[in-house]
């Protein structure tokens, strides 16, 4: 197949700017540190229009339609400005109407604790016809419901009605027909438009999850497993129904904790099959189950020294077509022959952006719409007509980088002090090939369960944009290196992750890459906590740390779940004693011989801003030279550009004064 690449069009979203036109304008912290100018593109289910997310004022996001016919402007459908209110998410429910996620950080007085509230609503595209499709609680409900439910089904057939789950709070409303006992998840058909609600499957108490066959035919439920005094047991029962039955039967179970078990995550229903990941010689790997009656289990692919990651799915049917992994650089592996001689025609047709992926398609899948980026690219969105061959670029995603060169991201490794080898990610600041006796920056991920993927990355490029190598370390306890690397986890096994952490700095120093007094560390979240637990464990390897929303002291972390169901959960995985304590960087402030610069939002769910605030009183009892900037109502991820390019600025500046450069 022969595809022929048009014209972009890129709407004038944002002006680009040019190092090579105008340098001494180019505020590189604002270029990276901006929040996209366009994401989440969605297409409509005839192919005419798309759907995107754009940034608004502070963490605002402003819904935008846009026509595919020449000539078509964008159109504001949806706008939250952030205060409380985000849009997480949003895609098309029918040609002319949007369903989408709005997400506000709320306060449980009783648990002393911050939570995302979540709750899903529809509207037309031109912005009319509002409507709130999660369940409505009031004042006599028992319990909040975080969750506003998940659609399950698109339903292309039916115009702008889904399947979609609901979680049911009793509400004793004495006296009045409106009052229920029900509990639990279930399962409606909604009609966006109108809010008539049919009910599907009623209330199951225990159930957290439904999957359907893509065509309105529940097949899977999920249900979740307690111990005594309703602590989550970390292990998960999934039921299945045969075609056309009612009847509920055992399907597998799968521990969390240990990723132990099937999975299943997709039906697909010619072949009467569910999809899911299992484990093989100790990696993920992609399975299918027979759903009629015999669980036939039979293996589709398994890679040979990484798990598979993401089950690639398409349309609003989300037909399923493969399976991804990453080793250096992600890969697919196709189960549909036909979606993989489409998808080598399209990487032809675009060799330099290697990183591609299948985002949408219209519901006849004649019509996809393509995301594709590399390491020097920070991606645009195409549109590819399978009729006419067409492939169009259509819309760019970080226009200030446009004409930006950006750096070289290459896989490397580097051998721990055990002999182990370590992968990781080097980034060469722009235009160097050879890296010597440079400032550099060791830039641990978050996590820890989670890794480091090769393409465009905004933190360590504006790094490497001022003149930094970067290199990002893939430490044991990252996730997708199957069991032997993963359980090596970065809290309880902590001596084992700081330590090639450590040896990452250490290498770059050996190979005479970076210069040892111009040595620095940075990391977000867990990340943050291995910056400061490096520097208590080695206190003279980095002359900088940089710790941005950071864990800072494990057992306050496992406290934070005592008076939540997964607290047994937390505390195996963190682990208890002198170890503990040990790797607190909060309770060893006093080994601390760098300078620290500290980043946190106080609305963040996810690391409470309790633990920047103590490892800040514990550094000045210490008089450790350092700072904590606070971010008043942001979260972990500091959505907001202002906010981003300030932190961006900040750390810049700190970097160049204890480095002395």
């Amino acid at each position: 197949m022969r595809l022929q690449v048009v014209a972009t069009a890129t709407l004038g979203l944002c002006a680009a700017a040019s190092l090579a036109d105008a340098p001494a304008s180019f505020d590189a912290a604002r270029a990276f540190g901006a929040r996209p100018d366009v994401a989440q593109m969605r297409l409509a289910p005839d192919g005419k229009s798309v759907a995107y997310l754009a940034p608004v004022k502070g963490q605002g996001t402003a819904v935008y339609t846009l026509g595919l016919a020449e000539g078509s402007k964008p159109h504001i459908a949806l706008v939250a400005n952030g205060a409380p209110d985000r849009i997480t998410w949003c895609t098309w429910v029918a040609n002319d109407r949007l369903a989408c996620e709005i997400e506000v950080i709320v306060r449980e007085p009783e648990l002393l604790t911050l939570q995302y509230l979540t709750r899903l609503l529809a509207v037309n595209a031109d912005g009319s016809n509002p409507r709130v499709l999660s369940k409505r609680s009031n004042s006599y409900s028992r319990g909040v419901d975080f969750g506003g439910g998940r659609i399950i089904d698109w339903l292309p057939d039916q115009d702008g009605v889904v399947l979609m789950t609901r979680f049911n709070v009793p509400d004793d409303h004495v006296g009045s027909r409106l009052g229920s006992s029900d509990q639990g998840l279930a399962v409606d058909l909604v009609d966006t438009r109108t809010l008539a609600v049919k009910s599907v499957e009623p209330p199951h108490r225990k159930a957290w999850n439904f999957i359907s066959d893509g065509r309105g035919e529940l097949r899977v439920m999920a249900l979740d497993r307690t111990n005594e005094g309703s602590y989550s047991s970390g292990t998960a029962s999934f039921l299945y129904r045969r075609k056309g039955s009612h009847e509920w039967e055992p399907l597998s179970t799968f521990d969390w904790a240990h990723q132990e078990g099937f999975e299943p995550l997709a039906v697909d229903p010619e072949l009467d099959v569910a999809y899911g990941f299992k484990k093989k010689d100790g990696r993920k790997a992609l399975y299918k189950v027979a759903l009629d009656g015999s669980l036939a289990e039979t293996l589709v692919f398994a890679h040979e020294t990484v798990d598979v990651s993401t089950l690639d799915r398409i349309g609003k049917r989300q037909r399923v077509v493969g399976v991804e992994f990453v080793t250096a650089t992600r890969h697919e592996h196709y189960v549909d022959a036909g979606f993989e001689k489409l998808v080598g025609a399209i990487s032809r047709a675009l060799p330099s952006h290697p990183a591609l992926s299948i985002i949408d398609s219209s519901v006849d899948e004649s019509k996809l719409l393509i995301f594709a980026e590399s390491d020097q690219d920070a991606g645009a969105y195409y549109l590819l007509d399978r009729q006419t061959h067409q492939l169009q670029t259509f819309l760019v995603v970080r226009g200030a980088l446009e004409r930006v060169t950006l750096a070289k991201v290459k896989p490397v490794t580097y051998k721990a002090g055990d002999g182990t080898l370590v992968p990781a990610y080097l980034t060469l600041p722009p235009g160097v090939e050879q890296a010597k006796s440079l400032p550099a920056i060791v830039l641990p991920h978050g996590g820890p369960s989670a890794r480091d993927e090769w393409g465009f990355d905004w933190l360590p490029q504006f790094f490497a944009n001022q003149g930094y190598v970067v290199l990002q370390p893939e430490f044991r306890g990252s996730a997708g290196y199957g069991d032997s690397w993963f359980n090596m986890q970065g809290y309880k096994q902590w001596p084992v992750a700081i330590g090639d952490v450590l040896d990452a700095g250490r290498w770059l120093v050996a190979e005479g890459i970076a210069n040892p007094s111009q040595l620095a560390i940075v990391g977000w979240s867990y990340g943050g906590y291995a910056a400061l637990q490096s520097a208590v464990t080695d206190p003279t390897l980095f002359k900088a740390v940089i710790a941005i929303a950071p864990v800072t002291d494990l057992v306050e972390l496992k406290e934070e779940h005592r008076r939540w169901s997964d607290f047994y959960l937390w505390q195996d995985f963190i682990g208890e004693g002198p170890k503990a304590d040990e790797g607190s960087p909060a309770r060893n402030a006093h080994k601390f011989k760098a300078p620290v610069l500290i980043f946190h939002g106080t609305d963040d769910v996810n690391v409470n801003y309790r633990h920047s605030a103590l490892m800040d009183k514990s550094l000045t009892v210490a008089s450790v030279p350092h700072e904590l900037v606070t971010f008043e109502h942001l979260d972990h991820h500091l959505v907001d550009s202002e906010a981003r390019i300030a932190m961006l600025k900040k750390s810049a500046d700190f970097l160049r004064q204890a480095l002395h450069r």
